[in-house]
């Protein structure tokens, strides 16, 4: 449905390509989180109707082509039905800004949880003996981390012996083999 509303997008609009690109960029504006485009400042080339199925069909090709990381031929594949010259328009218009875009979307996936990790810092220290025990020699982890939980930043220390620590890096693995199985076509 992208596609139509694209191609219907590209055939009524008679503006020049500099107008088209204008547009495209105030789009990306919008999926960056700025101020996207207005359809007073277009005219009346659409009714509201139509300006609302371009702006989402605009804003999810975009999405859609960086949050994949198509190549320039599947998006030009994608975009078979539009003339060569308006299809590349609205390519370099999305390369030129692909890093930007990329970084918004992974921005607002981040987004999604309350708490997020800003970074991390972590200590290997050897235990040589505790108050119950005089020859300890246990090996522990300090792992900081550095959150932010609904906008406030705060720091968590975690000690770990080593069977605590092989447990972490067993449930991180787990995490990232679902990861990639979701990533996969």
């Amino acid at each position: 449905i992208i596609k139509i509303i694209l191609k219907l997008y590209f055939t009524l609009n008679t503006s020049t390509p500099y107008l088209q690109c204008k547009l495209i960029h105030r789009v990306v504006d919008g999926v960056c989180g700025q101020s996207g485009p207005r359809r007073t400042d277009y005219g009346e080339r659409w009714s509201l109707t139509e300006w609302v199925e371009l702006m989402n069909a605009l804003s999810s090709f975009i999405r859609f082509g960086v949050g994949r990381g198509c190549s320039d031929q599947e998006i030009q594949e994608l975009l078979s039905d539009l003339d060569t010259a308006r299809a590349e328009a609205l390519l370099q218009c999305v390369r030129s800004r692909f890093d930007e875009i990329r970084y918004a979307l992974v921005d607002r996936t981040n987004g999604i949880s309350s708490t997020q990790l800003q970074d991390f810092n972590w200590q290997l220290k050897l235990a040589l003996s505790s108050d119950k025990l005089s020859a300890l020699n246990t090996p522990l982890l300090n792992l900081s981390l550095d959150l932010k939980e609904n906008g406030i930043q705060r720091l968590v220390n975690i000690e770990m012996n080593k069977e605590e620590l092989h447990t972490l890096i067993s449930a991180l693995e787990a995490a990232n083999k679902v990861i990639l199985k979701l990533k996969a076509p």
